[in-house]
């Protein structure tokens, strides 16, 4: 399959979205969709109204929803949080696309959002789609190398089996992880959300799964910092 050059999660007029003065304005807006989601208001109409007010694009306002939540739910985040000493102590569940595309977003240069619970997100979307590009083996290895620094015994990476080339990237991951020094796991299952949500000890950036698990890591972050020093990085925190 070809792994031709691609810029993961690239938009020509994110320079202008993400201006130093444009962010200025998203994080007054964020401020004030805070405060909307703390009393109770649906994010859904809060991004259409804030939205409109400041005549916002399309690709900001989903930054917004991306990067915001309630002061809630921050703050339940950072009291399951695990510190990276901890991650010797069991198995990573991993949510796979989501790791995995935040690293090739990062390496492609393109626009990656860190948010107030210090989690960094991107705006590739996936809608189902997937393939393997140049920066995916890239990223498997900035993966297998920071889990061998924090001596993890054991990896099980969860993939949504109806996104198009999971069963490539299930073999892709096999593959590279057999360099690893530790038992790696694979599984395609329907709704990795679901799963995951339930479960301790988990790696994603995902919102609804951050608010649902019992425990988890901020293992995109560690290796964005530690390994993609020129990741174009905006703090909307």
């Amino acid at each position: 399959m070809s792994t031709k050059n691609v810029k993961r999660g690239f938009d020509p007029d994110d320079v202008k979205i993400f201006s130093n003065e444009s962010i200025e304005e998203l994080k007054i807006a964020q401020e004030e969709i805070q405060w909307l989601l703390d009393r109770g208001y649906k994010i859904k109409q809060i991004i259409e109204f804030t939205g409109n007010h400041y005549l916002l694009s399309a690709r900001a306002r989903t930054a917004l929803q991306r990067t915001t939540s309630s002061t809630a739910d921050y703050e339940k985040r950072r009291s399951t949080m695990l510190p990276f000493g901890c991650a010797k102590d069991g198995c990573l569940n991993i949510d796979g696309f989501n790791l995995i595309i935040t690293l090739e977003v990062a390496m492609s240069g393109s626009p990656i959002l860190l948010g107030k619970d210090g989690v960094f997100r991107d705006l590739a979307g996936l809608r189902g789609t997937y393939r393997l590009i140049d920066k995916t083996d890239t990223a498997l290895n900035l993966i297998g190398k920071t889990l061998q620094e924090l001596h993890v015994p054991i990896v099980k990476f969860y993939l949504d089996s109806p996104v198009s080339n999971s069963g490539r990237l299930k073999s892709k991951i096999l593959e590279c992880s057999g360099q690893w020094g530790m038992p790696v796991e694979v599984e395609l299952i329907p709704n990795v959300d679901a799963v995951l949500a339930g479960k301790e000890r988990i790696v994603t950036g995902d919102s609804i799964i951050l608010d649902e698990c019992k425990s988890w890591f901020n293992l995109s972050r560690k290796i964005i910092k530690d390994h993609i020093q020129d990741a174009w990085m905006i703090d909307l925190g």
